[in-house]
């Protein structure tokens, strides 16, 4: 994509890919990883019907992906990761997760695994040029595998709030019209496919920017200052980002599949309304920069993020109240700057662990 514009502008795009893709953690014995052909014993039944789910992740050593298979795992479900290396399945066994080592690609590695779980959430994303044909194949191959059996099974879509565009100031819910970037253009399509799904319970999440752990886009803020690098923002810092703790989202996840809710669509943010510049100046602080914050034009941003660059400028305010009405969800983290030093020590924890 050629050169960065603006000095420090590949940690930015270092750490969205560390935020998106996941982390990794120094190897270990594994006890168990599981390959295709692998039988796991009978599917359980869905907690809407009683006793212990079989949750099958896509994406489980990444960001959003190890930390919902998390909130299962932490209400004692039985839990199956979907990672791409014997590496990646060490980081996820710590978290009592199972992994089965695969790839989106190649449907056969995960689908003996999947077709044995009550539960089936895709939340890995593959940023390749084909992300989303093949974020709609892994899709059609869920939905296929959970109309398969005696019981539907519920799937489980990790959509997000970007695909409302700028918000223009205004809250919107679940009914607003959607206006994504060119980057996320595909996803309303593929919303409309899971909901529209035969023989499954859909349900489609709408995350917001989600914070905390081990950073996630709130990252690349930290990872500057930290490596004596300026703090960049991309735009001029006065939108806000819908923002949500990753342990709140996760919690969402649970909530939303244990209800037994099919065909719903659901916001995941918490109510902060803080700016981007504001949240920039927190960083500034815990971090102890003292230099001046870096505005990255979007036209500039865009050399090294591509549309990713565009999503980073968006204002929104999104609503979450069909969550807390229908699943009974609130949040319990209210915002990033009011404990952003514990966030920053986090992350930083997730850069050497």
């Amino acid at each position: 994509m050629g050169e960065p514009p603006v000095n420090g502008c590949w940690a930015t795009t270092n750490a969205i890919q560390n935020g998106c893709e996941g982390f990794t953690r120094r190897p270990f014995t594994v006890i168990m990883t599981v390959h295709p052909g692998t039988n796991t014993g009978n599917s359980h039944r869905s907690t809407a019907e009683g006793g212990i789910m079989k949750v099958f992740v896509t994406g489980a050593n990444g960001y959003i992906g190890l930390n919902v298979a998390s909130a299962f795992r932490r209400a004692g479900h039985e839990v199956w990761g979907l990672v791409r290396s014997e590496k990646k399945a060490h980081a996820i066994a710590m978290h009592e997760i199972r992994p089965v080592v695969g790839s989106m690609q190649h449907p056969e590695s995960y689908q003996t695994i999947a077709e044995q779980c009550a539960v089936l959430i895709h939340a890995a994303v593959d940023y390749q040029a084909d992300t989303f044909s093949l974020d709609r194949r892994t899709m059609e191959v869920l939905l296929a595998i959970g109309a398969h059996g005696l019981q539907p099974k519920t799937v489980v879509y990790t959509s997000g709030a970007w695909v409302y565009g700028d918000t223009l100031g205004k809250t919107v819910d679940e009914g607003a019209p959607l206006k994504p970037s060119p980057l996320i253009a595909d996803r309303p399509d593929i919303e409309q496919m899971v909901l529209k799904a035969l023989g499954v319970r859909s349900v489609v999440v709408r995350p917001g920017c989600a914070y905390g752990r081990q950073g996630g886009l709130t990252g690349m803020w930290f990872d500057g200052p930290d490596k004596g690098r300026p703090l960049q923002v991309i735009g001029d810092g006065s939108n806000h980002w819908a923002m949500v703790h990753v342990d709140d989202l996760g919690d969402g996840y649970l909530r939303a599949v244990e209800r037994g809710l099919s065909g719903e669509v659901f916001n995941l943010t918490d109510q902060s309304r803080s700016t981007v510049r504001e949240m920039a100046d927190a960083v500034a602080r815990v971090t102890g920069y003292t230099g001046q914050t870096q505005f990255v034009s979007t036209g500039e941003a865009s050399y090294v993020l591509d549309g990713f660059a565009e999503c980073l400028t968006l204002d929104q305010c999104v609503d979450s109240g069909k969550a807390a009405r229908l699943l009974g969800w609130q949040p319990k983290h209210h915002g990033f700057i009011g404990e952003v030093d514990t966030y920053f020590q986090s992350w930083k924890a997730a850069q050497y662990a």
